[in-house]
């Protein structure tokens, strides 16, 4: 079984970091040296925080060229910082300037072949297109129903995305996403109705989208995991999959 490969270098880290974007689809971005800022006015902290496209030499004083391009679009700065030594300056200016991390956050990579051996039982239906049955996951009883339209608007228009779902008795019980850009698969937006927890149903999502990772050629994947929530992280452990870095969203109280 193939095995990811740790640290990553500064150019797999960028292609990361763009693929992210990639799949979230935030209606403006912008690049400038050493970051990416896109802006969304979502829930979806990833879409409208600035994030650093390596670890390491990234000048402190771009958190207040950040902070104005934001406010000129009258959204409040946030930022994507991993927890790595590379950051401590821009994590020491952010703190000064009166942020605070929040939201621990672990970004873990795999393989799309470990990742679709762990399933045995009949893989998620995938489709290309963001069809009732997979946003009805999103929008259904138990979850936020602001973020998850929030979710389904912004995967949805994103180019790069596949959509899978796991139907039972013409209900939809279980759907994820993946995206295919620069280079990696990266899994988005997993959602098991919570009365169905507990049966399997992640794997066999998960378990489509490899299918699809697969047909496309692609090896690498990953996702991005709150740090807190534990039955994620065993899933996904048994994946194959391993911590690259934590990472902190910094924003003003």
């Amino acid at each position: 079984m193939h095995t990811p490969h740790l640290p990553l270098q500064d150019n797999d880290i960028a292609s990361l970091e763009r693929a992210t974007l990639d799949a979230v689809a935030p209606p403006s971005t912008q690049e400038m040296e050493g970051w990416l800022l896109p802006f969304d006015n979502s829930t979806i902290g990833r879409a409208k925080s600035a994030v650093p496209l390596r670890h390491n030499r990234i000048n402190d004083q771009d958190i207040a060229t950040i902070e104005a391009q934001y406010a000129e679009r009258g959204l409040p700065a946030a930022y994507r910082v991993a927890d790595v030594t590379g950051l401590e300056s821009v994590q020491a200016e952010l703190a000064r300037r009166g942020y605070q991390a929040q939201q621990p956050t672990l970004v873990q990579i795999g393989t799309v072949q470990a990742m679709r051996a762990l399933c045995r039982d009949l893989p998620a239906r995938v489709s290309s297109n963001p069809e009732a049955a997979w946003s009805s996951v999103y929008l259904a009883e138990g979850f936020d129903p602001v973020d998850g339209a929030h979710r389904v608007q912004a995967l949805s228009r994103s180019p790069h995305i596949v959509y899978a779902c796991v139907e039972e008795d013409g209900q939809s019980v279980a759907a994820g996403t993946a995206a295919f850009s620069q280079g990696w698969c990266s899994i988005h937006g997993m959602r098991t109705l919570p009365a169905q927890r507990g049966r399997g149903l992640a794997t066999r999502v998960l378990a489509g989208l490899a299918d699809a990772a697969t047909g496309r050629a692609l090896e690498r994947v990953f996702l991005q995991v709150e740090e807190g929530n534990a039955s994620a992280l065993a899933l996904y452990g048994r994946a194959g999959f391993v911590t690259a870095w934590r990472y902190h969203y910094w924003r003003k109280p």
